[in-house]
């Protein structure tokens, strides 16, 4: 099997529409789960559940594709167990495209717990304490147990501020990592009939040189797609949007392009102005737990006294299941009484007011109306 030919009718990236002012696109990516329409947010369902909700609500959302984390399902209840009930798709019973993280970020977010060397990283599980390795074949062994679509390379996420030594040779390794997981990715696919696409990540922290060889040296590794890691880590939203529109355009334009963790809705709305195409964060599912909800007009507390005797819904304008029954007054109750149901309704308007987000841009660049709709977004949308 030749494993370029056999990702190129697998995994095909078609641009349908892009927009004259800004660098926004709108395409189709077509994978084994069928076809996605670009550009989409992924709700992060980190052990394999997406907190609150079922996949029958996810797909009522229009949810087109889950994300799952490599580190925290090798952990419990096991790769190999999850392969066994039929990859992540069997195990969850979600028939849709998936993606799987690699782990970078949880060595970055655990590195209390974590040794990063040339042959890997080796670190204490935070649950016992036990010791294992991720090296960037081990990682494409996990990925490929777990059976998502799109599986992301081995990098290391580098850190927020650092110097440009540590960041070069961050994004050195990264690039070795990556060509090590390649070659391992190779040989598993040759055994097996289930394609996967591997994503490249793009590291360099802030520097736009180092990011530019980064891009340049995985685009000619050839892989389905690329994304751009190493940014919502802390730095500047001025400064992330600025590495992210120097970087995008190392990228090849016929392959899909993947911000990875980022993050609020105008962060979004940044992100697809610069021409990305794929998007996840914890932060609407994470917000709605914690009693916060986002609306066209910007994130409305919960919990604020303000809201005890307001019968309006979170936002008149959305058709989500929780504005349609649901009045702010009792969704503060729920939240005031500590009840699941609350947290269940805000995470479900949450994913749904992100969803539709990107449903109107993807709108808005295919009739040719990106740029204005843009800044009337931003000038409604307070934070």
């Amino acid at each position: 099997m030749n494993l370029r030919s056999d990702q190129a009718r697998n995994f095909v990236f078609e641009l349908v529409a892009q927009d004259a002012r800004t660098g926004a696109r709108a395409g189709l990516l077509h994978t084994p789960h069928g076809t996605i329409e670009t550009p989409f947010f992924m709700p992060v369902g980190t052990q394999a559940t997406v907190k609150t909700l079922s996949q029958q609500d996810l797909e009522a959302l229009g949810a087109q594709v889950l994300l799952a984390n490599a580190y925290h399902l090798y952990l419990r209840p096991g790769a190999e167990l999850v392969a066994r009930a039929g990859g992540l798709h069997g195990f969850m019973g979600w028939k849709r495209p998936m993606l799987t993280d690699s782990g970078g970020f949880q060595v970055f977010s655990l590195s209390g717990l974590a040794r990063i060397k040339e042959e890997g990283v080796y670190f204490q599980s935070h649950l016992d304490g036990s010791r294992h390795l991720f090296s960037p074949e081990k990682v494409m062994e996990i990925e490929h147990h777990l059976g998502a679509d799109f599986i992301m390379a081995f990098d290391e996420c580098t850190p927020y501020p650092c110097t440009e030594e540590y960041a070069r040779n961050s994004m050195e390794l990264t690039l070795r990592w990556a060509r090590r997981g390649l070659e391992r990715h190779t040989q598993l696919q040759q055994e097996q009939e289930v394609p996967q696409a591997l994503f490249g990540i793009v590291q360099g922290s802030v520097f736009p040189p180092l990011r530019a060889r980064c891009a340049a040296e995985l685009a000619a590794l050839d892989l389905p797609g690329y994304a751009v890691g190493g940014l919502g880590v802390g730095e500047p939203p001025a400064l992330m949007r600025e590495i992210l529109a120097s970087t995008l355009p190392q990228l090849p334009l016929h392959k899909p392009r993947y911000l990875m963790g980022v993050g609020l809705p105008h962060d979004l709305v940044a992100g697809v102005s610069a021409g990305v195409d794929m998007f996840d964060c914890v932060i609407p599912t994470r917000n709605a737990r914690n009693a916060t909800a986002f609306t066209r007009l910007g994130r409305v507390r919960l919990k604020n006294a303000s809201l005890a005797e307001d019968p309006g819904p979170l936002d008149p304008e959305c058709s989500c299941q929780t504005c349609a029954h649901y009045s702010r007054a009792y969704l503060r109750h729920l939240f005031q009484t500590k009840e699941i149901l609350g947290l269940r309704l805000a995470t479900y308007h949450n994913l749904h007011f992100y969803l539709e987000l990107m449903r109107r841009m993807r709108r808005a660049i295919i009739e040719g109306d990106f740029a204005r709709w843009q800044a009337e977004f931003l000038a409604a949308y307070q934070d």
